[in-house]
Parts: structure tokens; sequence; C-alpha cells
């Protein structure tokens, strides 16, 4: 969860309703003439120099218009635990920085007033907002409950690790600074399946509430580790009527405060599914956002383990394709070694269709990116690590080709996708273009021997509407293909990298 998350979302096939089919993806207007496009607008350590981090999200939103983005996703809002908490630590939900508490009145990202005015911004340069929601779990307790808890093995929660006994948890949440302003839910353990830390014995473990009232973990988790309700902190039981509706209340509240139209979801795997898929529908019926856009996390490289949620929550979200992110980061481990025919396979791109990424070499980023951005499967989303200068693994080279694909993807990224699997080394397809743009054909190559100077080439149709016509190279100008009376050209692309080539007309 608390992953330094890169992401790119995908396409589900005919078997399983896709939501991407009905769910909002931009302002209408936009999405009319371009194709959407969303960018997670933060890293883990981000920090501004001068602004804060809304103030400078405000001022990059005409850059980010420019560029083609539809959609931002923001870091989490709320007032974390800790004066720098990213929020992900989430103490009070409903505290955008407006009132003084955990030693703060501001968040990490910035004041209520800053946050507000940069998603009005947003939305007169035709930019959407979605709001990252924290729903597993509380941290930053206001005092602590004496209760009885019995502790968990770590590798199984389903077993015990000891006998029943009385701790002291930090599961009082009073917000002193904000009273009952927007909300007057005050939480106590009542509202709790567990927490990690005994501060009567100074003691971290995971610890299940089994106090009087209490039904124990949810059955409607993952599996993983016998089960997987908790994750950290202190874990919100989503079965209490009064959590429920606290946390309904919250949904309708944030969107209409700041004019979001969706969200990403963290850590699903561990919230009580049957309240999740409640909590988007009721989100949806209260707010009148019927297309609100609703993207989970569920980390697991595993697609079997994915599809069961894919299936449970029905189409009405979509979810990260880790899968494909393993894929892509295991190609930038092996390098030369890795096959990229088989660099879709498996994932949950060919089946509803998403990618979150952990790390992906500098070596095969481009290439990743060229995926993701110029294919015809999904809503790809840039991450801000990867275009602006940051501590965190930023390249200067890499950022120029991801701004020169994104134009790609502006430009001719349209219409059908036919795939050319042709090499170990080097995979292409085609974009056929649609009415209003002309398409392109794209190349990536990973291999290594040689690559100073070696040339791929490869052989694919892009159509009879191109027949006798030129197409000119964009990634680097090194060329020309012409176009058969089939529709056929031959296109090059130098070792480990990618090209992309397009029609010498700027229109159709």
């Amino acid at each position: 969860m608390f992953a330094k998350i890169k992401s790119w979302l995908g396409l589900a096939p005919s078997s399983i309703s896709s939501p991407l089919t009905y769910m909002r993806l931009g302002p209408e207007e936009r999405l009319k003439s371009a194709n959407p496009l969303m960018i997670q607008f933060f890293t883990w350590d981000c920090l501004h120099e001068s602004l804060s981090w809304w103030k400078h999200f405000e001022a990059e939103i005409p850059h980010l218009a420019e560029l083609g983005v539809t959609q931002v996703w923001l870091p989490p809002p709320n007032k974390a635990a800790e004066p720098k908490g990213r929020g992900y630590d989430a103490y009070d939900l409903w505290d955008l920085g407006e009132f003084e508490q955990k030693g703060t009145i501001k968040t990490r990202w910035g004041t209520r007033e800053e946050l507000l005015q940069a998603c009005k911004v947003a939305k007169e340069h035709g930019i959407d907002i979605l709001i990252d929601a924290v729903l597993n779990h509380k941290l930053g307790g206001d005092h602590v409950e004496t209760f009885n808890a019995v502790p968990s093995q770590p590798e199984n929660r389903l077993k015990d690790a000891g006998p029943v006994r009385e701790i002291d948890g930090w599961t009082a949440f009073n917000y002193p600074g904000r009273g009952n302003k927007y909300s007057t839910m005050k939480w106590n353990r009542e509202h709790f399946t567990g927490v990690d830390w005994d501060h009567k014995t100074k003691t971290k473990g995971i610890y299940r509430i089994v106090a009087p009232g209490h039904k124990g973990w949810s059955r409607n988790v993952d599996s993983e580790l016998g089960n997987y309700d908790f994750l950290l902190g202190v874990d919100i039981d989503h079965r209490h009527p009064a959590v429920r509706e606290d946390l309904e209340n919250w949904g309708e509240w944030i969107l209409k405060t700041t004019g979001a139209s969706g969200f990403r979801l963290d850590a699903i795997k561990h919230v009580d599914r049957k309240f999740m898929l409640h909590w988007i529908q009721e989100t949806r019926r209260r707010s009148g956002l019927k297309d609100m856009f609703v993207v989970s996390e569920y980390w697991s490289g595993n697609l079997k383990m994915i599809m069961p949620y894919i299936k449970a929550f029905k189409g009405e979200t979509t979810f990260f394709d880790v899968p494909l992110h393993m894929n892509f980061n295991q190609a930038s481990r092996e390098r030369t070694r890795y096959d990229l025919r088989r660099i879709l396979k498996d994932t949950v791109v060919q089946v509803e269709g998403q990618s979150l990424e952990s790390w992906v070499g500098d070596n095969f980023k481009t290439q990743a990116y060229a995926l993701i951005l110029l294919r015809g499967y999904g809503l790809p989303c840039l991450f801000y690590g990867d275009l602006y200068p940051n501590k965190e693994g930023y390249n200067q080279n890499t950022s120029r080709n991801i701004y020169l694909l994104v134009e790609m993807r502006r430009k001719f990224a349209y219409g059908p996708t036919e795939d050319y699997l042709v090499e170990k080394n080097c995979i292409g397809f085609v974009r056929k273009g649609d009415e209003n743009h002309h398409g392109c054909a794209v190349i990536l190559s990973n291999k290594e021997d040689g690559a100073d100077s070696f040339v791929h080439e490869l052989r694919m149709n892009v159509g009879l509407r191109y027949a006798g016509k030129m197409f000119k190279s964009q990634m680097t100008q090194h060329g020309r293909v012409e176009i058969d009376a089939q529709g056929w050209g031959t296109f090059s692309c130098f070792a480990n990298n990618v090209q992309v080539w397009s029609p010498l007309e700027e229109t159709p």
C-alpha cells in the first residue's frame, strides 16, 4: 500500500464488463477530439522547494492540459497522523488542512483553501480530479483505550499467537481540533477489528480485538496470510453500522467539496469487499455521478489472485495491473534475455487491464511507456517522478522520450491495434487511425548486444489508406518509409530503443 507507485490502466475483454466503457475518463468536450490520459501527480517523498504541493499543482495545470492530461490522481488530501505524513497514515478524512490537529493545520500537501483552489483551476482547464481514498485503517489516535485482545500469528492471522490479554490501544479518535464540523462521528475500539501496538507493554504485534460486540477479522478479504483484513495501524471494521454511515457520508462530501469525479481506492485487498462494493455504488447514487471513475489497488503479481476481485466488483471499479508491472520489471532486469513476445502474457491488461509499477529500470522505461501510451487498450497514467526533476529516480533522457510519446499519443494513437510479435528482442504494433486522426507504426527493442550500431527492421501493414504514401520517424529523425500498394512498409528501430513512425501529413 505504501509502495512508491506508478500506474497504467487497461482494458477488459467481452467476457467481463469493462468499467472503462462507461466511466468518466475526462471532460466530454475534451474526449471528443483527444485520447484520455491520467497522471499521478506526486511521488513518495515529493515536496516543492518554495510552494505548497497544491500550489505547485495549480501552477502546472495549464502545462498538463496542453500535454493532453484529462485526469489527475492527487495524493490523499486528509490530515495524517504526523505533520509530514502522506495521508496514507490517515488520521481524519474530514480535515483537508483546515484544523489544528496532530501538530499542524495544513497537511503535507497544503491547506484546504489551496486544495480547493487548485481543483477549481483544474476544472476550468478541462481536467478531472481523482481522490486517493484511504478507507482501510487509521493512525494517530488521540488517546488509548483498554480492552481485551489476542495476538495473531504474523504468517497466519487465523491462528492465535498467545492467550487473550488486556492491552492499551490507540483506538480513540475524538478530533479535538475539528469538533463536530462536517461529521459528529467519534471513533473508539468498537469501530475497529485490531491494532498493531500494545501501549501497555510497548509491544508491536497484530492484536485482534475480542472485547464484547466484536466479530473478529472480516471474511470478505484476501486470503493471503490466512486472512489479510489487517494491514497496519488501527484496522477499521467495515461491518459496523456507524462506520459504514460515516464513510458513506464522507464519499459524497469529498466529491462535492472538491468537485472531484472519482477515486483511487487504497489497499482494497484488506477492505471488506462487500462493504467496498456497496460504498462505490452508494457514493455513485448519492453524488449523482453515474459515470464516477474508480480504480482500485490490489497488490499482487498473480493474475489468478486478482481475477476473483475483478469478478466480485461486477464492473464497478477498474484495477491496477500489477502483473503487467511485474513483466515490465522483469524485462528491465533481464534486459536482452527477456523475450518481448511475452510482455503481455498473464496480465490484467488482457482481461480487465490496468497496470501498477514498482521500479522499472531506465533501460526499459521508454519501451514500457510506449506500450501503455500507444496501444489501443485502456487508460494510461503518467508518473510525476518520470516527468519532473526529482531525487527519486528521474532521468532526463527518459523524461524527454516520455514527452515525445505523449505527443504521439495525442496525435496518432487512434484506431484498431494490430500486433507484430515477431522477434524475441523486437516487437511492433500498428494503430490504423480513425476518420479524424492518422495512425502510426511502433517498434520497440530490448537488444543490447551491439546496440550502438544495430538496427531492427520489421515489415508491418498500416492499411490501404496509406498506399503510396510516406511515413517519417518521430522519436529520432533518421528516415522515411514508403508504403507499397497493399499498405505494407519496412520500418526500422535502433537496438534497445523505441521508434514511432507516422504519415508525413499532419491531418487525415
